[in-house]
C-alpha cells in the first residue's frame, strides 16, 4: 500500500487545509497523479487550532469532472470525522475506488471553531488496458478453430460512456449461436434483462458467467440469473464489439486480455479505428437536490427579438417545474414545466389568452430527454429529444423576445420579488448542456460565483439513483419510483405492505378457525412473509379437529387394464401446487394422511410375500415406496398384513391372493415424511380377465404445530436463545403474549451497533426499537386499557427499507417512515433472545406463544423442555378466547387451545353456531319428557304438594325460530302436573300468541300481531321469565309482571301437534288441530335443546318423535319448500371420504357382472333394512338401561339422567343438569 499525500502537510505535521469561509460549499480535492486504487483515508484537524471536521462526504473524479459519490450500502457514505484537532481518524474503504481525483466535503465541524483538515489518502497503483470507441470504430476477435465451442464462458469488463446505445460486444456463430450485450437509453441489457442509468460517463463493471445453460450477468455487483433457450449446452461464436461510443477498460474472455492483445496487433484481433486511451467530454451535469428550495438561475440576453433555450433534464419525479423568465419588452411570461409525466410550456400575458403547447410521456423515466425551444416573433416551436418531425408549434399575439434572469428548477424563496414563476413543485433531477439564447453557460462559473446563482444544487455531478436495483418489492411486486423513494404495486401478488411482504392470508386453518370462520375453501400461506406462495386448500372446521384438504388433479376411482412390467401405467399427481408448499403444510400438521385403495381382479399388488412389487407410489423427494395404506414404511404390506385379516393368510395383501373375482386393499398412508403420494406405478393388469382400480385421496392433515405452541417464562432472569435473526432488509416478528406483570421484555437481538428489540415498558404501552446504525429508532402503540390482564394480545411488529410498524391486536397500527438515506442493512449477530435480554435485567414473566419470525417458526416448546425457568406450553385459552363459543356453548381447556363443548346449546358446529333445524308435516310432534319429581301419585294433597315444591321452574328461557305459510299452528306447548302450561301458537290471522296459565294469575294471553308471522319468511322468538317479570321478543318487546313466580313440577314440551290427551283450551285445541307445517330450528328451553335431541339423539333422549321429521336448513329454504318437507343434505367436505372398500360398481365393473352387481345390491340392501330395524327395536328397548354405551357429546351420567327413576332427595335443577342439553 502505497501513501498519497497532495500539497497539505502530511499529518501529525503543522498547518492544514482551512477556508476563508465555512460553509457546506467547501471542499478539498486531492490530484494523485494518475487514477489509482484507493483503498482508505485518513483525517485530522488543523495543527493547533479549534478548527476540525466532525463528518464529511468523498467524491471522485477520473479527470477532475463529473465526479461520484462515495456510496455504501447503496447510499451515499457520510466518514466519522474528529473529535479535536490532533487524533487520527482512520477509515478503510469497504470497496475501493479507482480514481485520480479525491475531493473532501465537509457537512459539519466543530461549533466553536471553523472547517479544519489535514489528509492522507492510501492506496496502491492502478494499470488497465483501455480502448476507445468512437462510434465507428470495431474491435473483433476470432476464435482459434479448434477451441470455438465452449461450454463454459467468462466475460469481463469495464465501460463507461455518455450515449445511450451502442453495442458492447455481439458475438454470432454459424448455427445460431449468439450473444449481444447492448446499452439501450442508458439501459444495459443481455437477452432480455435491464440495468439502469449507465450513461453516466462512469465506470461500470459487467461479469457475465456462463455453464451449459444457466447464466449469471452481474452489473454493479447487482447479479442476474437466468437460462438461455436453444438445445445445445456450447456456444460457438466470435465475438466482436461495435457501434459503441465510450471507453472499454480490461476486457477479457476466459482469461484472455482482449485489448491486450489488440495493442499486441495479434492475428486473431481485427481492431478499425480504436485507439488505447480514453476520452473524457468535458461535460458538467448538476442536480437539483431540494423539492422547495433548489433552483439556478442564468442570465439572459435581454431584448433579442427572439427566444433559444435548450438544454437536457432526467428525473424520476413527474411533477417539476424545469423553467421560468419573465420574458422582456412585456411580453409575459415562460413556463416550462412537467406533469404527470408529460411536458408543458405555457405563455401568459395580462389581457391575453394563455398559449400551451403539451409534449411528450412518461418524461419521469430516468433517461436524460433533450428539450429546445425557439421562438421568432410571434411564432413558438417546442422540440422534444431532437425529433424536428414530432415539433409542436404555437402562435403568440404579441412578438417574444428573450428574457433578462432563466430560472432553472425552481424559484428562490423571495420568487416574488424576482419575477419567478412556479405553478407547481420544485424540479428533483439532473440537467446539463444548458443553452440560452445559442449561447452554452458555463456551470463551473456557476459554481465558483461569477456566473448567476443557486441554491442547494449539486455542481459538476448527476446524483441519480435507481432506487428500483436492486429490487426490494418482495414477492413479485412491481417497483416504481420517485426522486426521494421507490414504491410497490403489490396488486396479484396476495401480499401487501410497503414491499409486499405480508401475505393477506393466514398460515394454517386454525388461524382460520381462530377468527371464527367455518369449514370452506381458503387460501393459506404456510411461512407467512417468507418465499413459498398461497396454496389453496380445504378447511373443513369441525367440533374436534380442524382438517386442511389438499386436492389433486385424480381423486376419482380409476380403471386400469393393460399394464405389465414392459409397459407399465403411471399416474402423476398434480396439487396445483410446488412440493415446497406441500412439504410446508405437511411439516406444520400434527398428522397427515392420504387414502389408498387398489381394487383388483386377478391383479396383484405387492405380490408378497417375497416377490418384486407390481404396484407402488413414489413420494416426497421423489422416492419409491413398497408399502400400501394402512401398512407401515419399510414393511411390504398391506393394512390385512399388518392386522393378519388378509383373505388368504399366505399374502400380506388381499389382492397378491390373485382371485378372480373383486376384492381390495384400501387403507391410510400417514407417515409424514413421505407424503405427498406423487406418483402410482402399475404393472399387473395385462393378464386375461386380469382388472384393477385405484384411487389416492386428497392430502389431508390436521393440527397446527405453532398456532399454539407457547412457553411459560417463571423468572425474570429466565429465557430462551435461539440462532442470530438474520433481517438485513426487510424483518417481521409476530407472537401472542400474556401476563400480568408491569414491563418486560419480550425479544431481544444485538449487534455490534445495531439492535433490535420488542419489549412490554408499562401496562398500556409496546414498543419496538431498532437501530440499524442510524440511531435507534421507537415505534410505540398506547392501549387504552391495561394489557397485563392475563388475556391473549397479538404483536406484530415490522420493519423494511420505507417504514417500521407496530400492531397491537386491532389498535391503530403505529407507523414511521423510513429516511431516504444512511444505514439501510440490519447487521445482527448474537443470539435471539426471548423473554429475557442478554444482560439477565428486565425479563418478562408470562407467556408468549406462536413465534413467528419472517414467516419461519420457532419452536418454542422444545427449547423450553431443556431450559431451566421456562416451561413449555401455557394454560387458561378460555379465559381469552370464550367468547368465540356461541349461543350457550361452554369453551373447553385443551394442552393445545380449545374447543367449544355445544352440549348445553341449541346449536352445534365448531363455535355453537350452525343452526339445527327441521321441516315439520301437519302430525309432526316431538315431545321432550321431563323426570317426573314424585314416581306414584300425582295428586294435590297437601304431602305430595309438599314434594312438588322442590320442583318448581321460577324462569324460563325460550328461544327459537320458524318459518310457515300455515296458520292456525301450534308451535310449542309446555305442561305441568298441576295443569299449568304455556303456548305459542299462530292464529288463523297469522298473529303469534303466547298463552300462560299459571294457578293464580289463571290464563294469560300475549299477542303480538305487528304482521303476518305465517309469510313463509324466517321469525325469531324469544321469550325470557325471571321472577314475575316476563318479557317477549319478536318484532318487538312486550313486558309483564306476573303474581305467580313458579311453573310447578313440569311434565313435558311439545314442538309441534300435541298427541297426548291433554285438555287443551279452545284457542290451543284449535291450532293443535293443524299442528305445524313448516321449518324450525334451534329450539333451546333452560340449557335444554328438544329438537337437537331429536335429530342427534333420539335413542338415548327422553325425547319421542311422531310423523315426519325431515332435517333441514331454514335459511336455505325457497317458498316452496315451506310447503313440501323436502330433505336437503351437505356436505362439511367436498372431498368427504366415502366407503371404497366394497367391490367396484360403474368404473370397473365388466360388463358380465352387471346382473349380479343389481342382485347383489338388492341383497345387501334387504339385510341392511333388516339390520336398522332390529338395531332400532334393540335401542328402542334398551333407552333406559344404564349399560347403553355413551355419545361423545354427553357427559358419562348421561344414560342414567334418562332413567325413569328419580331420587326423591334431588331438587328439579340438579335433575336439569343430567338431561339432555
Amino acid at each position: 500500500v502505497v501513501t498519497y499525500i497532495a500539497f497539505i502537510p502530511s499529518l501529525l505535521g503543522a498547518g492544514g487545509w482551512s477556508p476563508l469561509d465555512s460553509n457546506e460549499q467547501q471542499w478539498l480535492q486531492v490530484d494523485l497523479g494518475d487514477r489509482v486504487e484507493i483503498v482508505g483515508v485518513a483525517t485530522q484537524g488543523r495543527y493547533g487550532s479549534s478548527d476540525w471536521v466532525t463528518s464529511y462526504m468523498l467524491m471522485f473524479s477520473d479527470t477532475g469532472r463529473n465526479w461520484k459519490q462515495y456510496r455504501k450500502e447503496d447510499t451515499v457514505w457520510v466518514f466519522t470525522g474528529n473529535s479535536n484537532a490532533d487524533s487520527v481518524v482512520h477509515h478503510k474503504l469497504l470497496h475501493s475506488m479507482k480514481a485520480r481525483f479525491l475531493r473532501f466535503i465537509p457537512l459539519k465541524w466543530n461549533v466553536g471553531g471553523h472547517i479544519g483538515l489535514r489528509v492522507e489518502v492510501f492506496g496502491c497503483s492502478y494499470k488497465s488496458d483501455i480502448a476507445d470507441f468512437d462510434g465507428r470504430s470495431s474491435l473483433l476477435y476470432r476464435f482459434n478453430q479448434k477451441l470455438m465451442s465452449t461450454f463454459k464462458d467468462v466475460v469481463s469488463l469495464k465501460f463507461k460512456s455518455m450515449q445511450e446505445d451502442g453495442v458492447l460486444f455481439h458475438g454470432e456463430g454459424q448455427r445460431g449461436d449468439y450473444i449481444t450485450l447492448e446499452l439501450q437509453k442508458g439501459k444495459l441489457s443481455l437477452i432480455v434483462l435491464v440495468f439502469f442509468l449507465l450513461d453516466d460517463q462512469h465506470w461500470h463493471s459487467v461479469l457475465i458467467e456462463r455453464f451449459n445453460k444457466q447464466v449469471n450477468f452481474t452489473v454493479d455487483k447487482h447479479t442476474q440469473h437466468f437460462r438461455t433457450k436453444g438445445d445445445s449446452d456450447h456456444l460457438d461464436i466470435d465475438y466482436e464489439v461495435k457501434n459503441f461510443h465510450g471507453c472499454i477498460e480490461n476486457l477479457y474472455y476466459n482469461g484472455v486480455n482482449i485489448i491486450d492483445l489488440a495493442k499486441r496487433r495479434k492475428p486473431q484481433i481485427y481492431t478499425g479505428n480504436v485507439t488505447f486511451s480514453c476520452s473524457e467530454p468535458q461535460i458538467v451535469p448538476i442536480t437539483f437536490v431540494s423539492s422547495s428550495r433548489s433552483y439556478l438561475l442564468l442570465p439572459g440576453t435581454p431584448q433579442i427579438d427572439g427566444l433559444s433555450v435548450s438544454f437536457q433534464f432526467r428525473t424520476w419525479n413527474k411533477d417539476g417545474l424545469l423553467l421560468s423568465t419573465e420574458l422582456s419588452e412585456n411580453s409575459g411570461s415562460l413556463l416550462v414545466y412537467l406533469h404527470g409525466g408529460r411536458l408543458t410550456l405555457l405563455i401568459q400575458k395580462m389581457a391575453e389568452d394563455p398559449v400551451e403547447i403539451s409534449e411528450g410521456t412518461n418524461l419521469h423515466d430516468g433517461l436524460w430527454h433533450s428539450l429546445n425551444i425557439n421562438a421568432r416573433r410571434h411564432r413558438i416551436t417546442l422540440t422534444l429529444d431532437n425529433n424536428a418531425a414530432t415539433a409542436n408549434h404555437a402562435t403568440t399575439i404579441s412578438r417574444i423576445y428573450s428574457g433578462n434572469s432563466y430560472y432553472f428548477g425552481g424559484c428562490p424563496d423571495n420568487f416574488t420579488d424576482s419575477q419567478c414563476l412556479n405553478p407547481i413543485t420544485a424540479f428533483q433531477g439532473c440537467m446539463r448542456l444548458i443553452f440560452i439564447d445559442n449561447q452554452p453557460k458555463d456551470l463551473i462559473l456557476v459554481q465558483q460565483g461569477s456566473l448567476g446563482n443557486f441554491s442547494d444544487l449539486h455542481i459538476d455531478l448527476c446524483d441519480i439513483k435507481d432506487r428500483c436495483l436492486p429490487n426490494y418489492c418482495e414477492h413479485g411486486g412491481k417497483c416504481s419510483q420517485s426522486w426521494t423513494t421507490f414504491y410497490c404495486d403489490c396488486n396479484d401478488t396476495s401480499y401487501t405492505g410497503a414491499t409486499c411482504h405480508n401475505s393477506i392470508y393466514e398460515q394454517s386453518c386454525e388461524a382460520y378457525r381462530h377468527q371464527g370462520k367455518t369449514s370452506d375453501f381458503f387460501y393459506i400461506d404456510s411461512d407467512g412473509s417468507g418465499p413459498l406462495g398461497p396454496l389453496r386448500v380445504f378447511c373443513n372446521i369441525t367440533e374436534d379437529k380442524i382438517w386442511t384438504a389438499v386436492q389433486h388433479n385424480n381423486t376419482g376411482l380409476t380403471r386400469v387394464q393393460g399394464a405389465g412390467p414392459e409397459k407399465p401405467y403411471t399416474m402423476s399427481f398434480n396439487y396445483n401446487s410446488s412440493s415446497e408448499q406441500l412439504e410446508a403444510v405437511i411439516n406444520s400438521a400434527e398428522y397427515c394422511e392420504q387414502e389408498a385403495a387398489y381394487h383388483c381382479k386377478k391383479s396383484r399388488l405387492l405380490n408378497t410375500p417375497n416377490g418384486i412389487p407390481f404396484a407402488w407410489w413414489v413420494g416426497r423427494a421423489n422416492e419409491k415406496h413398497l408399502y400400501w395404506g394402512g401398512s407401515l414404511p419399510g414393511i411390504q404390506q398391506c393394512a390385512c398384513g399388518l392386522e393378519e385379516s388378509c383373505l388368504d393368510m399366505r399374502y400380506f395383501c388381499n389382492c397378491d391372493a390373485d382371485r378372480e373375482e373383486w376384492t381390495n386393499d384400501t387403507g391410510l398412508l400417514a407417515f409424514k415424511d413421505h407424503l405427498p403420494v406423487t406418483q402410482i406405478v402399475i404393472t399387473d393388469t395385462n393378464r386375461s380377465n386380469s382388472e384393477a382400480a385405484w384411487k389416492i385421496g386428497p392430502l389431508r392433515c390436521y393440527g397446527d404445530r405453532q398456532f399454539w405452541n407457547a412457553a411459560s417464562f417463571n423468572t425474570e432472569a429466565s429465557y430462551l436463545h435461539f440462532p442470530t435473526f438474520h433481517a438485513e432488509v426487510s424483518a417481521d416478528i409476530s407472537f401472542f403474549f400474556k401476563t400480568t406483570s408491569l414491563s418486560g421484555v419480550f425479544l431481544e437481538n444485538l449487534g455490534m451497533k445495531d439492535f433490535i428489540r420488542v419489549e412490554i415498558r408499562s401496562p398500556k404501552e409496546i414498543t419496538f426499537s431498532i437501530d440499524v446504525g442510524n440511531g435507534p429508532t421507537e415505534a410505540t402503540v398506547q392501549s387504552p386499557t391495561p394489557l397485563n390482564d392475563n388475556q391473549w394480545h397479538y404483536v406484530r411488529a415490522e420493519r423494511n427499507l420505507k417504514q417500521t410498524s407496530l400492531q397491537v391486536d386491532n389498535l391503530p397500527k403505529k407507523v414511521l417512515e423510513a429516511p431516504a438515506e444512511g444505514h439501510f442493512r440490519l447487521q445482527l449477530n448474537s443470539q435471539l433472545f426471548v423473554g429475557g435480554t442478554a444482560s439477565r435485567q428486565k425479563g418478562f414473566l408470562g407467556c408468549i406463544r406462536s413465534l413467528h419470525l419472517n414467516g419461519q417458526k420457532l419452536d418454542l416448546e422444545e427449547r423450553a423442555k431443556m431450559t431451566p425457568g421456562v416451561k413449555p406450553g401455557c394454560p387458561g385459552h378460555c379465559s381469552s378466547y370464550g367468547n368465540l363459543c356461541h349461543n350457550g356453548g361452554k369453551c373447553v381447556e385443551k394442552y393445545n387451545g380449545y374447543s367449544c363443548d355445544c352440549t348445553s346449546s341449541a346449536y352445534e358446529g365448531p363455535f355453537c353456531k350452525e343452526e339445527v333445524s327441521a321441516l315439520f308435516e301437519a302430525g309432526t310432534s316431538i315431545t321432550y319428557i321431563f323426570q317426573e319429581p314424585y314416581p306414584v301419585t300425582k295428586n294435590t294433597s297437601t304431602s305430595s304438594s309438599a314434594i312438588y315444591a322442590d320442583a318448581i321452574m321460577s324462569k324460563e328461557n325460550i328461544a327459537f325460530s320458524f318459518l310457515t305459510a300455515h296458520a292456525p299452528s301450534l308451535l310449542l306447548y309446555i305442561n305441568t302436573y298441576f295443569h299449568e302450561y304455556l303456548a305459542v301458537i299462530l292464529s288463523k290471522n297469522g298473529s303469534l300468541q303466547v298463552r300462560y296459565k299459571l294457578s293464580k294469575d289463571g290464563l294469560l294471553i300475549f299477542t303480538i300481531d305487528s304482521g303476518n308471522f305465517a309469510n313463509r319468511e324466517m321469525h325469531h322468538v324469544k321469550i325470557n321469565r325471571e321472577g314475575r317479570e316476563l318479557i317477549i321478543q319478536v318484532l318487538i318487546k312486550l313486558k309483564h309482571n306476573f303474581s305467580e313466580i313458579d311453573f310447578k313440577a313440569i311434565k313435558s314440551l311439545t314442538l309441534g301437534k300435541v298427541t297426548d290427551s291433554l285438555t287443551l283450551d279452545p284457542e290451543v285445541s284449535k291450532a293443535n288441530a293443524y299442528g305445524f307445517t313448516g321449518c324450525m330450528s334451534s329450539v333451546w328451553y333452560n340449557h335444554i335443546a328438544p329438537l337437537k335431541a331429536a335429530l342427534r339423539h333420539p335413542s338415548i333422549a327422553p325425547v319421542t318423535v311422531k310423523g315426519s321429521l325431515t332435517e333441514s336448513s331454514c335459511s336455505s329454504l325457497t317458498e316452496a319448500d315451506v310447503n313440501t318437507a323436502t330433505t336437503i343434505y351437505s356436505s362439511s367436505d367436498p372431498f368427504g371420504k366415502t366407503d371404497e372398500r366394497e367391490p367396484l360398481t360403474n368404473a370397473v365393473r365388466s360388463d358380465s357382472a352387471v346382473i349380479g352387481g343389481v342382485i347383489a345390491v338388492v341383497i345387501f340392501t334387504i339385510f341392511c333394512i333388516i339390520a336398522i330395524m332390529s338395531r332400532f327395536l334393540y335401542q328402542h328397548k334398551q333407552a333406559h338401561r344404564s349399560s347403553q354405551t355413551k355419545e361423545k357429546e354427553y357427559p358419562e351420567n348421561l344414560e342414567s339422567s334418562f332413567k325413569a327413576d328419580t331420587d326423591l332427595q334431588n331438587t328439579v335443577s340438579e335433575c336439569k343438569r343430567e338431561y339432555f342439553i
